[in-house]
């Protein structure tokens, strides 16, 4: 399956200035489905790469424009985010099967790309996805979590849980 942002490098053919890449409005729909977001009303990311011996470095930062939803009150939260991006793209390795792998520190922060071409879409859409707090809480927070101590009721996200509890 092709994933939603996808936008392939190949590594024989690596351009030296800086690389923009951007979400359409139908990809940006469709990593929030993904992501289980309200909307993305942005993604994008400027990066450098080069080679370093086999591996190929990605450098740079990524932007989104999000709409999640509070964790507290269930409310719509806009969320800008701005993170570096570090990646370390090396050629996929093979192992046996049987083996158990034990991985260095370095090797950690390593995407493995077969052929001669990585997915840089999908490896930001994966940034972002990691970027995102998923206990965000807004401006409304504080008032439906008082709300619920003091009237006895539960609110947001956790109101089902509630209703279930008490037709027992």
């Amino acid at each position: 399956m092709t994933p939603e942002f996808s936008r392939p490098i190949d590594t024989r053919n690596l351009a030296d200035a800086p690389q923009r890449i951007g979400a359409t409005r139908e990809e940006c729909a469709a990593l929030a489905k993904r992501f289980a977001l309200v909307s993305i009303e942005q993604l994008e990311a400027q990066v450098t790469i080069a080679h370093e011996g086999t591996a190929i470095l990605a450098t740079g930062r990524f932007r989104a424009q999000v709409v999640q939803t509070c964790a507290i009150s269930g409310e719509p939260l806009p969320m800008r985010i701005d993170e570096p991006l570090a990646l370390r793209f090396v050629p996929a390795r093979a192992a046996p099967v049987a083996e158990e792998i034990e991985l260095s520190e370095e090797e950690l922060d390593e995407i493995e790309y077969t052929g001669s071409a990585f997915d840089l879409g999908e490896t930001v859409a994966q940034s972002l996805a990691l970027a995102i707090d998923p206990y965000a809480t807004g401006p409304e927070a504080e008032r439906v979590r008082d709300a619920g101590l003091l009237g006895g009721e539960l609110a947001g996200p956790f109101a089902v849980l509630a209703g279930l509890k008490t037709r027992h």
